[in-house]
């Protein structure tokens, strides 16, 4: 058995004791929902998550409340996180190792990196004002090489 394959299963495992703690049942379209996320690096939204879903099974009935559902329960428990858009809503992804991201504005782009650098200096300065680091995130919101060459276009 290949160690994604391992590491999956494990989660299921997790997710399905998870699931039976908040007294929700297991389906398969909850679990469609987690090795969906599991296996695409895309941040999702509900929505695109759902769409997603429908294309690649096309015989599941899956609602969007129950994709809302098992999000909320799955972020809450940290197996996955969430970044924030305001008004925009939410995008979701299955964070196996930690990382920043690179946003932009303009058409919704992720870019993830990690720099060691950078997270040296939260080391530091979190030391600095005595702190100890329980978690963090990092967005940094711009604009894309792509976004930049279509409003100089205009211009």
């Amino acid at each position: 058995m290949e160690c994604k394959a391992i590491e999956y299963h494990i989660i299921l495992e997790q997710f399905k004791d998870l699931l039976k703690q908040n007294g929700m049942k297991y389906t398969l379209q909850r679990e469609i929902i987690l090795k969906t996320l599991f296996e695409n690096s895309t941040h999702f939204t509900p929505e695109s998550l759902h769409r997603f879903i429908r294309d690649s099974y096309p015989n599941l009935n899956i609602g969007v409340a129950t994709i809302y559902r098992t999000l909320g329960l799955l972020e809450k428990s940290d197996i996955i996180s969430s970044i924030s858009f305001g008004i925009q809503g939410k995008k979701y992804e299955f964070e196996q190792t930690h990382h920043d991201h690179l946003i932009c504005d303009e058409c919704g782009d992720i870019v993830e990196f990690l720099d060691k650098d950078i997270e040296k200096k939260q080391l530091e300065i979190a030391k600095e004002f005595g702190y100890k680091i329980v978690s963090h995130m990092m967005q940094i919101h711009g604009i894309c090489p792509k976004c930049q060459a279509k409003l100089n276009e205009k211009e």
